[in-house]
């Protein structure tokens, strides 16, 4: 009896436990329903879309690039006789850079000149004898082609000799001396590296957002890293017709080196673009952060009646975290901008500071 007691009470109090844990979530359950159908909307944070003052200026990273740069290699073989000029030393076109030994050069010339002068004097004596009838009209026209054959060669014997004075054809400083009195030389071998950097050639690249702003002449700002202190001048002298396999543009500035030369080829500089007639643009613009999708799918949110609208745009040029609006926004369009990923086109939203 007091078994089947036991078993009884048991029974009883899994009975009111369960009926607990029905009532209780049958509550819970309406609960759930209450807060969701109050919390229908999406929150979300957005932007007053307005038209203003864009400040077009922007940099680009490069290094400098000599003006001019030439190495200069032997026209002929033979033995370096004297070297005139050494590494760090200005130059001038048309000086003297070292001498190659031209003996046999100069046997060669000596050689043509005796050939040309026979080469006259037969043609001398053709033509005496053509008046009087002792040569042909053939035998004439062989002389003439014989005595221009023989100038033809004097001509390139005194090149060739001439070519043994090794002479400067740019302005500028001797980077690197690859001989030394006494070297022999072939056709080909580099005897001289000149660089002229009283201008260098500071070559960055800009997207092509950024290409419209340019033009060839314009000023640019320079600033070289090893000198922060220090702004140098420069002018846009090429501007790439064509995009690299980065899909930028290369641009060339041409930048006038200090008296001193204190900048070098190969250091690091950074230009400084402000387009004097393009500075300061009014542009209606929106947050890069307001597209859905990424700035080409050009598509964002725009909070309407408390709905969001999927809207389709055009944008334009990029400024930083700003978005050129070319079509599609008006001044005053409330533009969801943190929060989108929830959304979908005419879902409720609920806008928070």
């Amino acid at each position: 009896m007091k078994k089947f007691i036991n078993i009884f009470i048991i029974v009883a109090i899994v009975a009111v436990a369960a009926f607990v844990i029905a009532n209780n979530k049958a509550k819970n359950e309406a609960e759930t329903a209450v807060v969701s159908q109050e919390n229908a909307s999406v929150s979300v944070r957005v932007d007053t879309i307005q038209t203003r003052a864009i400040n077009a200026e922007f940099t680009a990273n490069g290094t400098f690039a000599p003006l001019q740069e030439l190495r200069f290699s032997s026209e002929n073989s033979g033995r370096v006789a004297r070297v005139l000029v050494d590494e760090g030393d200005q130059v001038r076109v048309g000086q003297t850079l070292a001498v190659i030994k031209g003996d046999r050069l100069s046997v060669d010339v000596q050689s043509a000149q005796a050939a040309y002068q026979t080469a006259q004097a037969d043609m001398q004596r053709y033509e005496n004898a053509f008046k009087t009838g002792g040569v042909t009209r053939q035998q004439l026209d062989q002389a003439k082609l014989a005595l221009s054959n023989a100038k033809a060669r004097l001509d390139q014997a005194n090149i060739t000799y001439g070519d043994a004075t090794i002479k400067a054809t740019i302005n500028g400083i001797v980077n690197r001396r690859m001989i030394e009195p006494g070297s022999v030389v072939a056709p080909g071998t580099e005897l001289f590296e000149i660089v002229n950097v009283s201008k260098l050639l500071l070559r960055v690249t800009v997207n092509e957002s950024q290409v419209p702003l340019l033009k060839i002449g314009q000023d640019v700002a320079i600033k070289a890293s090893v000198f922060p202190d220090k702004a140098f001048a420069g002018k846009i002298s090429f501007i790439a017709p064509k995009a690299d396999a980065s899909l930028n543009f290369p641009v060339e500035i041409e930048v006038t080196n200090t008296a001193d030369s204190e900048l070098k080829a190969g250091m690091y500089g950074t230009a400084g673009f402000a387009p004097s007639d393009r500075n300061k643009e009014n542009l209606r613009t929106v947050s890069r952060s307001a597209f859905v999708g990424g700035i080409k799918a050009n598509q964002v949110f725009v909070v309407k009646n408390g709905t969001a609208q999927l809207t389709k745009i055009t944008s334009g040029r990029i400024f930083g975290e700003d978005v050129e609006v070319l079509n599609g926004l008006q001044d005053g369009d409330l533009v969801v901008v943190s929060g989108q990923i929830n959304l979908v086109d005419g879902a409720k939203v609920t806008v928070i500071q």
